[in-house]
Protein backbone atom coordinates (compact mmCIF):
# COMPACT_ATOMS: atom_id res chain seq x y z
CA UNK A 1 0.00 0.00 0.00
CA UNK A 2 3.28 3.64 0.00
CA UNK A 3 4.30 6.29 -2.57
CA UNK A 4 0.97 7.58 -4.11
CA UNK A 5 0.88 8.83 -8.23
CA UNK A 6 0.05 12.78 -7.87
CA UNK A 7 -3.66 13.30 -7.08
CA UNK A 8 -6.23 12.09 -9.78
CA UNK A 9 -6.12 14.49 -13.10
CA UNK A 10 -9.20 15.86 -11.73
CA UNK A 11 -8.18 18.32 -14.69
CA UNK A 12 -10.52 15.57 -16.64
CA UNK A 13 -12.53 18.79 -16.59
CA UNK A 14 -13.22 20.00 -20.55
CA UNK A 15 -10.79 17.18 -21.63
CA UNK A 16 -12.91 14.56 -19.74
CA UNK A 17 -16.11 15.77 -21.30
CA UNK A 18 -14.51 15.46 -24.56
CA UNK A 19 -13.66 11.94 -24.21
CA UNK A 20 -17.12 10.99 -22.79
CA UNK A 21 -18.71 12.51 -26.04
CA UNK A 22 -16.40 10.61 -28.24
CA UNK A 23 -17.05 7.89 -26.11
CA UNK A 24 -20.50 8.24 -26.24
CA UNK A 25 -21.17 9.27 -30.22
CA UNK A 26 -19.48 5.47 -30.81
CA UNK A 27 -21.30 3.53 -28.77
CA UNK A 28 -20.32 0.49 -27.14
CA UNK A 29 -17.21 -1.08 -28.22
CA UNK A 30 -15.41 -4.21 -27.97
CA UNK A 31 -11.78 -5.01 -26.00
CA UNK A 32 -9.35 -3.12 -29.38
CA UNK A 33 -6.58 -5.47 -28.84
CA UNK A 34 -4.91 -2.34 -29.30
CA UNK A 35 -0.90 -2.78 -28.32
CA UNK A 36 0.21 -0.47 -25.55
CA UNK A 37 3.05 1.77 -25.51
CA UNK A 38 6.06 0.37 -24.62
CA UNK A 39 9.42 1.72 -22.64
CA UNK A 40 11.89 3.74 -24.80
CA UNK A 41 14.51 1.17 -26.05
CA UNK A 42 12.30 -2.13 -25.12
CA UNK A 43 11.37 -4.45 -28.49
CA UNK A 44 7.55 -5.25 -28.64
CA UNK A 45 6.75 -8.66 -28.77
CA UNK A 46 4.14 -9.19 -32.06
CA UNK A 47 2.72 -11.54 -29.65
CA UNK A 48 2.15 -10.19 -26.50
CA UNK A 49 -1.77 -9.12 -25.71
CA UNK A 50 -1.34 -5.61 -23.96
CA UNK A 51 -4.05 -3.78 -22.30
CA UNK A 52 -5.06 -0.61 -24.51
CA UNK A 53 -5.35 3.16 -23.87
CA UNK A 54 -8.34 3.85 -25.87
CA UNK A 55 -11.08 2.87 -23.32
CA UNK A 56 -13.60 0.32 -24.80
CA UNK A 57 -17.05 -0.58 -23.41
CA UNK A 58 -19.54 -3.69 -24.73
CA UNK A 59 -23.16 -2.73 -23.51
CA UNK A 60 -25.94 -5.97 -23.20
CA UNK A 61 -29.26 -6.10 -22.18
CA UNK A 62 -30.68 -8.09 -19.57
CA UNK A 63 -33.85 -8.57 -16.83
CA UNK A 64 -33.91 -9.87 -13.26
CA UNK A 65 -36.66 -10.68 -10.91
CA UNK A 66 -36.02 -9.17 -7.10
CA UNK A 67 -38.29 -9.32 -4.55
CA UNK A 68 -41.11 -10.39 -7.14
CA UNK A 69 -40.24 -6.86 -9.27
CA UNK A 70 -39.09 -7.23 -12.53
CA UNK A 71 -35.63 -4.80 -13.28
CA UNK A 72 -34.33 -3.96 -16.57
CA UNK A 73 -30.55 -3.21 -16.99
CA UNK A 74 -27.80 -2.57 -18.83
CA UNK A 75 -24.41 -4.53 -18.01
CA UNK A 76 -21.50 -2.84 -19.56
CA UNK A 77 -17.77 -4.82 -19.63
CA UNK A 78 -15.10 -2.01 -19.76
CA UNK A 79 -12.05 -0.60 -19.49
CA UNK A 80 -11.00 3.14 -17.39
CA UNK A 81 -7.50 4.74 -18.43
CA UNK A 82 -5.94 5.67 -15.34
CA UNK A 83 -3.87 8.81 -16.21
CA UNK A 84 -1.55 10.48 -14.10
CA UNK A 85 -1.28 14.63 -13.29
CA UNK A 86 0.44 15.06 -16.79
CA UNK A 87 -2.46 13.37 -18.46
CA UNK A 88 -0.60 10.42 -19.48
CA UNK A 89 -2.07 7.19 -19.92
CA UNK A 90 -0.64 4.68 -16.64
CA UNK A 91 -2.64 1.65 -16.73
CA UNK A 92 -6.46 0.33 -17.65
CA UNK A 93 -8.74 -0.76 -14.79
CA UNK A 94 -11.33 -3.45 -16.24
CA UNK A 95 -15.01 -2.99 -15.02
CA UNK A 96 -18.41 -4.66 -15.31
CA UNK A 97 -21.42 -1.94 -14.45
CA UNK A 98 -24.67 -2.71 -14.13
CA UNK A 99 -26.83 -0.04 -14.30
CA UNK A 100 -30.79 -0.25 -13.65
CA UNK A 101 -32.90 1.52 -17.16
CA UNK A 102 -34.36 4.56 -16.66
CA UNK A 103 -32.62 4.69 -12.43
CA UNK A 104 -31.62 8.61 -13.36
CA UNK A 105 -28.30 9.71 -11.88
CA UNK A 106 -30.00 10.49 -8.56
CA UNK A 107 -29.78 6.54 -7.96
CA UNK A 108 -26.82 5.27 -5.82
CA UNK A 109 -23.96 3.75 -7.95
CA UNK A 110 -21.68 1.03 -5.28
CA UNK A 111 -18.26 0.85 -6.16
CA UNK A 112 -17.10 -3.24 -6.01
CA UNK A 113 -14.05 -4.93 -5.58
CA UNK A 114 -12.32 -7.45 -3.34
CA UNK A 115 -9.30 -7.94 -1.74
CA UNK A 116 -5.90 -9.82 -1.49
CA UNK A 117 -3.62 -7.87 -1.91
CA UNK A 118 -3.78 -9.42 -5.00
CA UNK A 119 -7.45 -10.26 -6.14
CA UNK A 120 -9.89 -9.14 -8.67
CA UNK A 121 -13.41 -8.50 -8.37
CA UNK A 122 -14.46 -12.07 -9.44
CA UNK A 123 -15.83 -13.58 -6.08
CA UNK A 124 -18.30 -10.57 -4.83
CA UNK A 125 -19.36 -10.17 -9.11
CA UNK A 126 -20.57 -14.28 -9.63
CA UNK A 127 -21.32 -15.05 -6.04
CA UNK A 128 -22.63 -11.96 -4.04
CA UNK A 129 -24.68 -9.33 -5.42
CA UNK A 130 -24.85 -8.73 -9.01
CA UNK A 131 -27.58 -9.88 -11.03
CA UNK A 132 -26.09 -13.47 -11.42
CA UNK A 133 -24.79 -15.68 -9.16
CA UNK A 134 -22.92 -19.32 -9.03
CA UNK A 135 -24.45 -21.53 -7.06
CA UNK A 136 -22.27 -23.14 -4.95
CA UNK A 137 -23.03 -26.48 -2.42
CA UNK A 138 -21.42 -23.94 0.77
CA UNK A 139 -20.12 -25.32 2.95
CA UNK A 140 -19.70 -28.29 1.02
CA UNK A 141 -17.46 -28.40 -1.84
CA UNK A 142 -18.74 -27.52 -5.58
CA UNK A 143 -17.42 -30.21 -8.04
CA UNK A 144 -16.56 -29.95 -11.37
CA UNK A 145 -18.56 -29.06 -14.27
CA UNK A 146 -20.87 -28.04 -15.33
CA UNK A 147 -22.14 -25.05 -13.00
CA UNK A 148 -25.00 -23.39 -12.59
CA UNK A 149 -25.14 -19.79 -12.82
CA UNK A 150 -28.68 -18.23 -12.28
CA UNK A 151 -30.25 -15.36 -11.70
CA UNK A 152 -29.72 -13.49 -8.34
CA UNK A 153 -33.08 -12.61 -6.60
CA UNK A 154 -30.85 -11.25 -3.93
CA UNK A 155 -29.22 -8.51 -6.12
CA UNK A 156 -28.89 -5.26 -5.11
CA UNK A 157 -29.35 -3.60 -8.13
CA UNK A 158 -32.99 -2.98 -7.19
CA UNK A 159 -31.78 -0.23 -5.19
CA UNK A 160 -28.67 0.90 -6.60
CA UNK A 161 -26.52 0.34 -9.56
CA UNK A 162 -23.37 -1.87 -9.68
CA UNK A 163 -19.66 -1.18 -10.61
CA UNK A 164 -17.36 -4.14 -10.35
CA UNK A 165 -13.62 -2.79 -10.58
CA UNK A 166 -10.40 -5.27 -10.74
CA UNK A 167 -7.00 -4.13 -8.93
CA UNK A 168 -4.50 -3.11 -11.13
CA UNK A 169 -2.20 -6.54 -12.02
CA UNK A 170 -5.56 -8.37 -11.91
CA UNK A 171 -8.23 -9.77 -13.66
CA UNK A 172 -7.74 -7.57 -17.17
CA UNK A 173 -6.41 -4.40 -15.26
CA UNK A 174 -2.96 -3.87 -16.59
CA UNK A 175 -0.63 -1.13 -16.87
CA UNK A 176 0.27 1.24 -19.96
CA UNK A 177 3.21 3.09 -21.21
CA UNK A 178 6.21 3.26 -18.90
CA UNK A 179 4.40 1.88 -15.65
CA UNK A 180 5.10 -1.44 -14.47
CA UNK A 181 2.90 -3.01 -12.26
CA UNK A 182 4.78 -2.13 -9.01
CA UNK A 183 4.45 1.42 -9.49
CA UNK A 184 0.24 0.56 -8.27
CA UNK A 185 1.18 -2.82 -5.66
CA UNK A 186 1.20 -0.93 -2.76
CA UNK A 187 -1.38 0.16 -0.15
CA UNK A 188 -1.07 3.80 -1.40
CA UNK A 189 -0.02 3.40 -4.49
CA UNK A 190 -3.55 1.23 -5.17
CA UNK A 191 -5.51 3.68 -3.19
CA UNK A 192 -4.55 6.48 -5.59
CA UNK A 193 -5.10 3.64 -8.46
CA UNK A 194 -9.19 3.15 -6.96
CA UNK A 195 -9.39 6.68 -7.19
CA UNK A 196 -8.64 7.77 -10.57
CA UNK A 197 -10.64 4.58 -11.80
CA UNK A 198 -13.41 5.84 -9.45
CA UNK A 199 -13.63 9.61 -10.78
CA UNK A 200 -12.94 8.49 -14.43
CA UNK A 201 -16.11 6.55 -14.32
CA UNK A 202 -18.34 8.54 -12.70
CA UNK A 203 -16.84 11.08 -14.72
CA UNK A 204 -17.17 9.56 -17.98
CA UNK A 205 -20.86 8.53 -16.89
CA UNK A 206 -21.94 11.29 -15.55
CA UNK A 207 -22.34 10.50 -11.96
CA UNK A 208 -20.35 12.78 -9.87
CA UNK A 209 -24.05 14.42 -8.33
CA UNK A 210 -24.94 10.30 -7.59
CA UNK A 211 -24.90 9.09 -3.95
CA UNK A 212 -22.32 7.30 -4.24
CA UNK A 213 -20.80 4.03 -1.80
CA UNK A 214 -17.83 1.72 -1.94
CA UNK A 215 -18.01 -1.74 -0.42
CA UNK A 216 -15.16 -3.80 -0.52
CA UNK A 217 -14.65 -7.17 1.03
CA UNK A 218 -11.09 -8.93 2.55
CA UNK A 219 -8.03 -6.46 1.85
CA UNK A 220 -10.67 -4.24 -0.15
CA UNK A 221 -11.96 -2.93 3.09
CA UNK A 222 -8.46 -1.71 3.98
CA UNK A 223 -8.23 -0.35 1.12
CA UNK A 224 -11.63 1.55 1.67
CA UNK A 225 -10.66 2.98 4.48
CA UNK A 226 -8.23 4.82 3.22
CA UNK A 227 -10.10 5.71 -0.06
CA UNK A 228 -12.48 7.28 1.82
CA UNK A 229 -10.13 9.77 2.89
CA UNK A 230 -8.52 10.12 -0.49
CA UNK A 231 -11.84 10.66 -2.35
CA UNK A 232 -13.30 13.36 0.30
CA UNK A 233 -9.56 15.02 -0.73
CA UNK A 234 -10.47 15.19 -4.64
CA UNK A 235 -14.37 16.63 -3.92
CA UNK A 236 -15.86 13.28 -4.02
CA UNK A 237 -17.93 12.95 -0.48
CA UNK A 238 -19.46 9.46 -0.52
CA UNK A 239 -22.49 8.39 1.37
CA UNK A 240 -21.37 5.11 2.97
CA UNK A 241 -18.64 2.86 3.63
CA UNK A 242 -19.61 -0.57 3.67
CA UNK A 243 -16.95 -3.46 4.84
CA UNK A 244 -17.43 -7.05 4.21
CA UNK A 245 -14.99 -9.40 6.43
CA UNK A 246 -12.50 -6.51 7.39
CA UNK A 247 -8.76 -5.59 8.23
CA UNK A 248 -8.36 -2.60 8.79
CA UNK A 249 -5.00 -3.02 10.80
CA UNK A 250 -2.26 -5.32 9.43
CA UNK A 251 0.10 -4.22 12.25
CA UNK A 252 -1.78 -6.89 14.94
CA UNK A 253 -0.22 -9.92 12.73
CA UNK A 254 2.74 -9.13 13.89
CA UNK A 255 4.91 -11.31 15.65
CA UNK A 256 4.88 -10.41 19.77
CA UNK A 257 1.74 -8.76 20.13
CA UNK A 258 -1.34 -10.34 21.09
CA UNK A 259 -4.28 -8.83 20.07
CA UNK A 260 -4.98 -11.52 16.80
CA UNK A 261 -5.17 -14.14 19.15
CA UNK A 262 -7.99 -12.05 21.41
CA UNK A 263 -9.36 -11.01 17.85
CA UNK A 264 -9.85 -14.62 16.73
CA UNK A 265 -11.32 -16.04 20.35
CA UNK A 266 -14.90 -15.94 19.81
CA UNK A 267 -14.19 -17.28 15.93
CA UNK A 268 -12.58 -20.00 17.55
CA UNK A 269 -15.65 -20.40 20.04
CA UNK A 270 -17.52 -20.31 17.24
CA UNK A 271 -16.19 -23.00 14.82
CA UNK A 272 -16.16 -25.20 17.49
CA UNK A 273 -19.99 -24.55 18.47
CA UNK A 274 -20.52 -25.19 14.36
CA UNK A 275 -18.44 -28.63 15.03
CA UNK A 276 -20.20 -29.93 18.14
CA UNK A 277 -17.16 -29.48 19.82
CA UNK A 278 -18.36 -27.88 23.15
CA UNK A 279 -20.37 -28.82 25.86
CA UNK A 280 -23.61 -28.29 27.09
CA UNK A 281 -24.04 -26.73 23.50
CA UNK A 282 -26.24 -22.93 23.90
CA UNK A 283 -28.99 -22.57 21.27
CA UNK A 284 -28.31 -18.71 21.01
CA UNK A 285 -24.93 -18.49 18.98
CA UNK A 286 -25.47 -14.68 19.11
CA UNK A 287 -25.83 -14.45 22.61
CA UNK A 288 -23.26 -16.97 23.11
CA UNK A 289 -20.78 -15.44 21.71
CA UNK A 290 -21.32 -11.72 23.40
CA UNK A 291 -20.31 -14.17 26.75
CA UNK A 292 -17.09 -15.26 24.55
CA UNK A 293 -16.14 -11.64 23.50
CA UNK A 294 -16.15 -10.99 27.29
CA UNK A 295 -13.94 -13.42 28.11
CA UNK A 296 -11.64 -12.38 25.47
CA UNK A 297 -11.28 -8.89 25.83
CA UNK A 298 -10.69 -9.03 29.23
CA UNK A 299 -9.62 -12.51 31.52
CA UNK A 300 -8.18 -13.71 28.49
CA UNK A 301 -6.31 -10.21 27.04
CA UNK A 302 -4.99 -9.76 31.07
CA UNK A 303 -3.72 -13.04 31.02
CA UNK A 304 -1.89 -13.24 28.00
CA UNK A 305 -0.54 -9.51 28.31
CA UNK A 306 1.10 -11.24 32.01
CA UNK A 307 2.73 -13.43 29.98
CA UNK A 308 5.34 -15.58 32.47
CA UNK A 309 3.71 -14.25 35.50
CA UNK A 310 0.88 -16.55 35.58
CA UNK A 311 1.16 -18.70 38.09
CA UNK A 312 0.74 -22.34 37.35
CA UNK A 313 -2.98 -22.17 39.37
CA UNK A 314 -3.60 -19.20 36.69
CA UNK A 315 -2.22 -20.94 33.78
CA UNK A 316 -3.77 -24.17 34.48
CA UNK A 317 -7.74 -21.92 35.14
CA UNK A 318 -7.33 -19.88 32.06
CA UNK A 319 -6.29 -23.30 29.84
CA UNK A 320 -9.70 -25.12 31.32
CA UNK A 321 -11.73 -21.95 30.76
CA UNK A 322 -10.04 -21.50 27.04
CA UNK A 323 -10.64 -25.34 26.28
CA UNK A 324 -14.96 -24.91 27.49
CA UNK A 325 -14.61 -22.31 24.46
CA UNK A 326 -12.38 -23.91 21.90
CA UNK A 327 -13.04 -27.27 22.29
CA UNK A 328 -9.34 -27.86 22.62
CA UNK A 329 -7.72 -30.08 25.05
CA UNK A 330 -6.39 -28.45 28.33
CA UNK A 331 -2.89 -30.06 27.82
CA UNK A 332 -3.21 -28.61 24.48
CA UNK A 333 -3.49 -25.36 25.34
CA UNK A 334 -0.90 -25.58 28.14
CA UNK A 335 1.35 -26.78 26.11
CA UNK A 336 0.90 -23.73 23.38
CA UNK A 337 1.50 -21.77 26.51
CA UNK A 338 -2.35 -20.31 25.88
CA UNK A 339 -1.45 -18.78 22.11
CA UNK A 340 -3.19 -21.31 19.51
CA UNK A 341 -2.28 -19.74 15.98
CA UNK A 342 -4.75 -20.13 13.17
CA UNK A 343 -2.85 -22.83 11.00
CA UNK A 344 -2.64 -24.62 14.26
CA UNK A 345 -5.71 -24.36 15.26
CA UNK A 346 -7.39 -25.23 11.97
CA UNK A 347 -5.23 -28.52 12.16
CA UNK A 348 -6.30 -29.37 16.03
CA UNK A 349 -10.24 -29.09 16.65
CA UNK A 350 -10.68 -31.98 13.68
CA UNK A 351 -7.51 -34.05 14.04
CA UNK A 352 -9.46 -37.19 15.84
CA UNK A 353 -11.38 -37.15 12.27
CA UNK A 354 -8.71 -36.45 10.17
CA UNK A 355 -9.86 -33.53 8.84
CA UNK A 356 -8.72 -30.09 8.68
CA UNK A 357 -11.10 -26.27 8.51
CA UNK A 358 -10.93 -23.60 6.47
CA UNK A 359 -9.60 -20.51 6.90
CA UNK A 360 -12.12 -18.47 5.12
CA UNK A 361 -14.65 -20.54 6.89
CA UNK A 362 -14.06 -22.65 9.09
CA UNK A 363 -17.56 -24.65 8.26
CA UNK A 364 -15.65 -26.43 5.31
CA UNK A 365 -13.32 -29.20 6.23
CA UNK A 366 -10.52 -30.88 4.41
CA UNK A 367 -8.42 -33.61 4.20
CA UNK A 368 -4.75 -33.71 4.41
CA UNK A 369 -2.19 -36.45 3.39
CA UNK A 370 0.02 -35.98 6.77
CA UNK A 371 -3.02 -36.26 9.83
CA UNK A 372 -0.23 -35.55 12.50
CA UNK A 373 1.02 -32.63 10.60
CA UNK A 374 1.02 -29.40 12.37
CA UNK A 375 -0.97 -27.01 10.46
CA UNK A 376 -3.59 -27.34 7.05
CA UNK A 377 -1.78 -28.43 3.49
CA UNK A 378 -4.81 -26.23 2.12
CA UNK A 379 -7.67 -24.26 2.67
CA UNK A 380 -10.93 -25.74 1.30
CA UNK A 381 -12.69 -23.38 1.68
CA UNK A 382 -10.87 -21.62 -0.96
CA UNK A 383 -10.76 -24.73 -3.34
CA UNK A 384 -14.15 -25.91 -2.25
CA UNK A 385 -15.31 -22.65 -4.35
CA UNK A 386 -12.62 -21.10 -6.96
CA UNK A 387 -13.11 -23.38 -9.89
CA UNK A 388 -17.00 -22.77 -9.88
CA UNK A 389 -16.54 -19.22 -9.97
CA UNK A 390 -13.49 -18.97 -12.02
CA UNK A 391 -15.19 -21.14 -14.95
CA UNK A 392 -18.45 -19.74 -14.58
CA UNK A 393 -17.47 -16.17 -15.07
CA UNK A 394 -15.17 -16.92 -18.43
CA UNK A 395 -18.37 -18.58 -19.36
CA UNK A 396 -20.48 -15.57 -18.46
CA UNK A 397 -18.14 -12.64 -19.68
CA UNK A 398 -17.47 -14.27 -22.97
CA UNK A 399 -21.63 -15.69 -23.81
CA UNK A 400 -23.73 -13.14 -22.61
CA UNK A 401 -21.76 -10.08 -22.10
CA UNK A 402 -19.59 -10.42 -24.72
CA UNK A 403 -15.97 -9.52 -23.99
CA UNK A 404 -13.54 -10.53 -26.05
CA UNK A 405 -10.00 -10.16 -25.37
CA UNK A 406 -6.38 -12.36 -25.60
CA UNK A 407 -5.11 -10.95 -22.59
CA UNK A 408 -5.45 -13.83 -19.49
CA UNK A 409 -8.13 -13.08 -16.65
CA UNK A 410 -6.27 -13.12 -13.71
CA UNK A 411 -8.67 -14.16 -10.34
CA UNK A 412 -5.59 -13.70 -8.30
CA UNK A 413 -2.28 -13.22 -9.04
CA UNK A 414 0.68 -14.17 -6.94
CA UNK A 415 3.30 -11.50 -7.98
CA UNK A 416 1.15 -8.74 -6.39
CA UNK A 417 1.30 -9.93 -2.71
CA UNK A 418 4.88 -10.98 -3.14
CA UNK A 419 5.76 -7.34 -4.33
CA UNK A 420 3.28 -5.37 -2.10
CA UNK A 421 4.49 -2.07 -0.58
CA UNK A 422 3.08 -2.39 3.28
CA UNK A 423 4.06 1.31 4.05
CA UNK A 424 1.58 3.74 4.72
CA UNK A 425 1.61 7.34 6.32
CA UNK A 426 -1.93 8.57 7.76
CA UNK A 427 -3.64 11.68 7.54
CA UNK A 428 -1.67 14.15 9.89
CA UNK A 429 0.75 11.52 10.49
CA UNK A 430 4.58 12.82 11.27
CA UNK A 431 6.12 9.33 10.21
CA UNK A 432 5.21 6.70 7.49
CA UNK A 433 4.29 3.07 9.07
CA UNK A 434 6.03 -0.08 8.15
CA UNK A 435 2.88 -1.65 8.18
CA UNK A 436 -0.48 0.32 7.50
CA UNK A 437 -3.71 1.08 9.35
CA UNK A 438 -5.88 2.65 7.58
CA UNK A 439 -9.13 2.64 10.35
CA UNK A 440 -7.47 6.18 10.94
CA UNK A 441 -7.90 7.03 7.08
CA UNK A 442 -11.45 5.99 7.68
CA UNK A 443 -11.68 8.00 10.96
CA UNK A 444 -10.62 10.96 9.22
CA UNK A 445 -12.89 10.65 6.51
CA UNK A 446 -15.71 10.83 8.62
CA UNK A 447 -14.68 13.79 10.75
CA UNK A 448 -14.38 15.90 7.32
CA UNK A 449 -17.75 14.45 5.78
CA UNK A 450 -19.85 14.30 8.81
CA UNK A 451 -22.91 12.77 6.76
CA UNK A 452 -20.18 9.54 5.89
CA UNK A 453 -21.68 6.43 7.13
CA UNK A 454 -20.23 2.78 8.00
CA UNK A 455 -21.91 -0.33 8.14
CA UNK A 456 -19.49 -3.39 8.70
CA UNK A 457 -20.90 -6.88 7.87
CA UNK A 458 -18.77 -9.94 9.12
CA UNK A 459 -19.24 -13.90 8.86
CA UNK A 460 -18.93 -15.67 12.10
CA UNK A 461 -17.27 -18.57 10.83
CA UNK A 462 -14.35 -16.34 9.21
CA UNK A 463 -11.02 -16.71 10.44
CA UNK A 464 -9.42 -14.48 7.89
CA UNK A 465 -10.50 -11.34 9.28
CA UNK A 466 -12.25 -12.28 12.52
CA UNK A 467 -15.30 -10.17 13.51
CA UNK A 468 -13.89 -9.14 17.19
CA UNK A 469 -11.02 -7.38 15.44
CA UNK A 470 -12.99 -5.45 13.06
CA UNK A 471 -15.16 -4.33 16.02
CA UNK A 472 -11.65 -3.52 18.11
CA UNK A 473 -10.47 -1.19 15.15
CA UNK A 474 -13.97 0.66 14.32
CA UNK A 475 -14.05 1.26 18.51
CA UNK A 476 -10.22 2.45 17.40
CA UNK A 477 -11.20 5.12 15.48
CA UNK A 478 -12.14 7.53 18.76
CA UNK A 479 -14.91 9.62 16.70
CA UNK A 480 -17.03 11.90 18.43
CA UNK A 481 -20.00 10.27 19.71
CA UNK A 482 -21.92 12.68 17.47
CA UNK A 483 -20.45 10.27 14.48
CA UNK A 484 -20.79 6.76 16.52
CA UNK A 485 -24.46 6.52 14.94
CA UNK A 486 -22.76 6.53 11.60
CA UNK A 487 -21.44 2.91 12.24
CA UNK A 488 -24.03 -0.52 12.14
CA UNK A 489 -22.53 -3.83 12.66
CA UNK A 490 -24.26 -7.13 11.21
CA UNK A 491 -23.02 -10.74 11.55
CA UNK A 492 -23.81 -13.63 9.98
CA UNK A 493 -23.92 -17.57 10.38
CA UNK A 494 -21.25 -17.73 7.46
CA UNK A 495 -18.00 -17.52 6.79
CA UNK A 496 -15.51 -14.59 4.98
CA UNK A 497 -17.66 -14.68 1.65
CA UNK A 498 -20.62 -14.50 3.53
CA UNK A 499 -22.99 -14.75 0.73
CA UNK A 500 -21.82 -18.80 -0.04
CA UNK A 501 -24.50 -19.13 2.68
CA UNK A 502 -27.90 -18.61 0.67
CA UNK A 503 -29.93 -18.03 3.99
CA UNK A 504 -26.85 -15.64 4.93
CA UNK A 505 -27.13 -13.83 1.27
CA UNK A 506 -30.89 -13.58 2.14
CA UNK A 507 -30.73 -11.94 4.82
CA UNK A 508 -27.51 -9.65 3.85
CA UNK A 509 -30.33 -8.36 0.94
CA UNK A 510 -32.55 -7.93 3.76
CA UNK A 511 -30.14 -5.74 5.95
CA UNK A 512 -29.16 -3.53 2.78
CA UNK A 513 -32.13 -2.82 1.48
CA UNK A 514 -33.14 -1.18 4.73
CA UNK A 515 -29.69 0.33 4.78
CA UNK A 516 -30.21 1.91 1.55
CA UNK A 517 -33.60 3.28 1.69
CA UNK A 518 -32.12 5.07 4.40
CA UNK A 519 -29.33 6.12 3.13
CA UNK A 520 -30.87 8.06 0.50
CA UNK A 521 -34.25 9.70 2.49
Amino acid sequence: MMRRWAGLWVGVGLAAMAASATWAADGPRAASGDAAPVSAGEKPDPDTARASAKEAAKATHHSVTIDGKVVNYTATAGTLTLRDDEGKAIGSMFYVAYTADGGGKARPVTFMYNGGPGSSAIWLHMASLSPVRVETKSPNPTGPAPYSLIPNSYSLLDKSDLVFLDAMGTGYSRPLGDAKGKDFWGVDQDIDAFAKGIERYITLNNRWNSPKVIFGESYGTHRSAGLAYKLGEDGVNLNAVIILSSILNYGVRDAGFDRNLINLLPTYAATAWYHDKIANKPADLGAYLKEVREFAEGPYALALARGDRLSDAERDAMAAKLSAYTGLSVAYLKEAKLRVELSRFRKELLRDEARTMGRYDTRFEGIDLDSAGEGPEFDPSDTGMSGAVIASFHDYIANQLGWSTDMPYRPNYGEISRNWDWRHRGPGSTYTAQVSDTAQDLSAAMRRNTGLKLLSLNGYFDTATPFNGTEYDVAHMQLDPTLRKNVQFRYYPSGHMVYLNVEALKTMKSDLSRYYDDLTK
